[in-house]
This record gives C-alpha cells, structure tokens and sequence, in this order.
C-alpha cells in the first residue's frame, strides 16, 4: 500500500521540516509520497486536487465536519486497509478556503482532525504525525503511550 499526503500549500518552513520529519519515520513502514499543489483560488485548488485524484484510489478529504478518530481507531483503518490490499490512500488537505464539496463528494472517507479548524500548514503537520502514530500502534513500538 501507498499513502499519498497531497496538500495546498509551499515547500519550507518548519512545517515542511516537522513533515518531512514523519514521512521519513513512516518509510520504515510504507511508501509515503508527499504532493504540493500551489496555492491559488478555492476553484483552481481543487480542480488541479481532482486531478490527482482517480477512481481506484482510496480518498480520505479532511474536514472540520468529518469523523473524528482516535490513534487506535486510525490504526485500526490503516491496518484493515492494508490486509484488504487498498493500494493507494490519498490524505486530502484543502488550502486556506478548504475543500470544494465536489472533493468531499467524491471522498471515500472524510476525517476531522479536531472540532478546531487549524491552517492546512499544522494539519498537515498534525495528518503526518498521527499517522506515523498508528503505523507504530500496528507494529506494536512504544512510541504511542496507551
């Protein structure tokens, strides 16, 4: 299985560094691919997200309004994704203005991170590590403290 993190945004900056961080943890585990798209208007984002995007590809769109999951129900996921043979999952992270409702439509899952709605630099931050977290709950390391 493949997960791809596709997010809005510019390369830099101490968020690049805190993700680069945990995509590089969590290559021990799975391929990882991180995909920047440029910022611009909510239309444009998300016509050039949907291009990314393709039928057999398993679409997690986070949202304020989606399900809120735990580190051992994120895991949980992952790991009945992979014994399921789900090739590819793709995080989606909208930018400044979110996702268009044609993105979360054709989402397979749509996951809230927090009732918070926090800048797509720190959920982007916060999307890495959290699932660097359940891939180390699945393997059963100590990094998670349960």
């Amino acid at each position: 299985m493949k997960i791809i993190f596709l997010t809005v945004g510019k390369k830099g900056g101490i968020t690049d560094d805190a993700v680069s961080e945990y995509v590089k943890r969590l290559q021990k585990y799975i391929s990882v691919e991180r995909v920047i798209l440029p910022n611009s208007n909510k239309k444009k984002e998300n016509e050039t997200i949907a291009k990314h995007l393709s039928d057999e590809d398993f679409v997690v769109a986070l949202d304020e309004k989606g399900k809120g999951l735990s580190t051992l129900e994120l895991a949980k996921f992952l790991e009945g994704k992979m014994i399921s043979g789900e090739k590819k999952i793709i995080f989606v992270i909208g930018g400044a203005y979110g996702l268009d409702e044609s993105i979360i439509k054709r989402a397979d899952m749509i996951w809230s991170l927090s009732k918070l709605t926090f800048p797509h630099e720190i959920a982007w931050i916060v999307l890495a590590e959290s699932v660097y977290r359940a891939f180390t709950v699945i393997k059963g390391e100590s990094y998670h403290h349960a």
